[in-house]
């Protein structure tokens, strides 16, 4: 396997786990970074760096980000989240990883990015009910700041440090692995 396509790899995880916190803020870093050359994309999904891209999904993330500062909102959309984000993680995946074999390639996409989206996306999810049942809703956009910026910040060092956004996300899903064992001795 070469360095590129470990990177790749690196790449896609790192942008999933973005996509777990919010869907569009990762494909729109996505698209600005092929559209400004920074990142290649496979050859069937290059059209994602074009302007037409960029502004589609420029637009989807700005209204994505407002729309969890609606009571209520925030709610449906954490509901639908989750397979949004499988979906979107296995595309960032898909979309980014070099020099394999279509079938490595989407086995990768489905396990690694889907889910690892998928457990992100389900531990906001949790995290946003929690809020909203202990604060009325009023810690809601606290919670909805932590995600963007997360997201945000996950798919910079994503894109520009793939191996530290792999880091992060195996910490990220350390850390849900240690809060859902610690939740599930709470219960029995």
């Amino acid at each position: 396997m070469t360095t590129e396509a470990i990177l790749s790899i690196f790449l896609g995880v790192g942008l999933a786990a973005s996509v777990g916190f919010r869907v569009f803020v990762p494909l729109f870093a996505l698209s600005l970074a092929s559209y400004f050359n920074v990142w290649e994309l496979n050859e069937s999904w290059q059209w994602v760096g074009s302007l037409t891209a960029v502004i589609t999904l420029g637009v989807a993330t700005i209204v994505e980000i407002f729309a969890y500062y609606i009571p209520l909102v925030d709610n449906l959309l954490d509901s639908i989240a989750m397979p949004l984000a499988a979906i979107a993680g296995t595309a960032v995946m898909v979309s980014t990883v070099a020099d394999l074999s279509p079938v490595i390639t989407w086995a990768l996409a489905i396990i690694a990015g889907g889910g690892t989206a998928a457990a992100i996306a389900g531990t906001s999810s949790v995290a946003r009910v929690a809020s909203t049942t202990t604060t009325g809703g009023l810690g809601n956009p606290i919670v909805s700041t932590a995600e963007t910026g997360t997201s945000i910040v996950m798919a910079g060092i994503s894109l520009f440090v793939p191996v530290l956004g792999f880091i992060l996300v195996i910490f990220l899903l350390f850390i849900i692995f240690r809060l859902y064992k610690k939740f599930k001795t709470t219960k029995a």
